[in-house]
């Protein structure tokens, strides 16, 4: 079994992994660490929760803490930039380059947008050695002139499927058209399109490549459940699970930022602490948010795809699609919230008959399909089929809190198949 050290890390690196308990690396990192303290570009699939952003920040480290800074650098230039798409992502990957640089002198920042520039141009006025920023906010640094990326050295595109979804392919361009020419890249993505592929191939050089997860597949640890309910009886039938179970701590998926909002109010209004995430907030709200959720005090985080990239609690037991995405690899995504660092996590979906086509898409996408069931007392007016796509082969779905201690879940016997 090997070990941060035996990957040749410095040992301020691993020493302070290892006070966080962190000694193994995972798959990723086992393989990606060493091609990146080697030097060469890298294209890496990984998915959420796989410990890829360590993969990355972990060896950058090291060669930047490795290497003598002997450029004539001024005074806002940066020699490692880490792109990532959203704001909530961009805090964790800049907090876990402080956890594993504490022992090490370097300087990390982060950049983004939904607070004020001008702190962030003051805190520019010395040099960084890691840099963290969203597209947009580090556009307008490079508009003001505050931040000089002559000097990068390390480029990496985190969640590189996921930027590219949002629109940010321009902003990206405009940005590598200031990087200098010579540099190492590195690119993170949990899936490879046609359009990664693309990307891939104008900023990578004779990359190494790394893929350890099955495209689309999700954590074996999670139960997944399919219950049917009308779409009018969501909330209430939410409202029921979350009590009837004593779930404690529970991530709510809704496709709009107006349902998170309306979610979240009516569930505050049946005396339970929720709140709701999405992009319309501010990034003190959301930020607040967070904090309060992972602390325990808000027992319900309603939020939107956008907004969740980037929410990494290791032991979330609970999260729910209270509407299925239309885009089914966006449920992979959701559902990789929890069954994170070993533990057993649990996947509900509500799903009304008017989402049918969305739960056989997934279903098409995993190749497996789900027994839907019905908790007594809400009964859907109109029946669900519980066929999957022909082009799914059938595999039971696990039940959660079967035989498995801790679960948070009994089978309480008031559900049945559909």
């Amino acid at each position: 079994m090997s070990s941060f050290e035996s990957l040749g890390l410095s040992e301020p690196i691993w020493r302070a992994a290892a006070e966080r308990g962190y000694t193994t690396p995972t798959p990723i990192q086992e393989q990606a660490i060493p091609v990146v303290m080697s030097g060469v570009d890298l294209l890496a699939g990984a998915q959420t929760g796989t410990g890829k952003t360590a993969a990355f920040a972990m060896p950058i480290l090291h060669k930047l803490s490795a290497t003598a800074d002997t450029a004539a650098r001024g005074p806002s230039s940066v020699r490692a930039l880490i792109l990532v798409p959203t704001r909530e992502l961009a805090a964790q990957v800049e907090e876990s380059v402080q956890l594993y640089g504490r022992y090490l002198s370097l300087r990390s920042l982060v950049l983004i947008g939904g607070v004020k520039i001008n702190p962030q141009m003051q805190k520019l006025r010395r040099s960084v050695d890691v840099l963290v920023a969203t597209p947009g906010r580090l556009l307008d640094h490079i508009q003001q002139r505050s931040v000089d990326l002559s000097h990068v050295e390390i480029l990496v595109l985190d969640e590189a499927d996921r930027m590219l979804d949002m629109g940010f392919i321009r902003d990206i361009r405009r940005i590598l058209a200031v990087l200098p020419k010579k540099r190492q890249n590195l690119l993170f993505s949990a899936t490879f399109s046609p359009e990664i592929r693309g990307l891939a191939d104008g900023l990578l050089n004779n990359p190494a490549s790394v893929e350890v997860a099955t495209r689309n597949a999700t954590a074996d640890n999670v139960a997944q459940r399919v219950f049917a309910v009308d779409q009018d009886r969501k909330r209430e039938l939410l409202a029921h699970l979350i009590e009837e179970h004593q779930w404690g701590q529970v991530l709510v998926f809704t496709r709009t930022k107006h349902g998170a909002d309306r979610l979240a109010r009516h569930l505050s209004q049946d005396g339970m602490q929720a709140m709701a995430i999405h992009g319309d907030k501010s990034q003190g709200a959301r930020t607040r948010a967070l904090a309060e959720f992972k602390e325990g005090k808000v027992r319900v985080l309603v939020a939107t795809d956008i907004a969740a990239r980037g929410i990494d609690i290791s032991e979330l037991p609970h999260v729910v699609n209270f509407e299925l995405p239309h885009v089914p690899e966006d449920y992979v995504h959701r559902i990789g919230r929890t069954g994170r660092a070993g533990n057993n996590g649990q996947a509900v979906s509500l799903v009304s008959s008017e989402e049918r086509k969305q739960l056989q898409d997934v279903e098409k996408l995993l190749r497996r399909s789900f027994d839907r069931e019905i908790v007594v007392g809400f009964e859907p007016r109109q029946s669900f089929s519980s066929h999957a796509p022909s082009s799914a082969p059938r595999r039971p779905a696990q039940a959660a809190g079967r035989g498995r201690p801790g679960s948070g879940v009994a089978p309480s016997g008031r559900a049945r198949r559909a």
